[in-house]
């Protein structure tokens, strides 16, 4: 059985999504609220990883 590797989003997509600056998105991430992975120096997002953001900032505000 294999699993499929989670789709990774580059931190431009990332503020196209959510009509964010870049600073603010480094500032996510480097609150650990939005998580990330390094590969030689690129930045990327697990898909999943905006989307748990996202339900969890959903959460805050209900």
């Amino acid at each position: 059985m294999t699993t499929a590797a989670p789709e990774l989003l580059t931190v431009p997509e990332v503020m196209a999504r959510l009509k964010l600056g870049r600073t603010k998105v480094y500032d996510l991430i480097r609150t650990h609220r939005l998580v990330s992975i390094k590969i030689d120096g690129c930045r990327r997002i697990p898909s999943h990883s905006l989307g748990d953001f996202l339900t969890s900032q959903l959460g805050k505000a209900a």
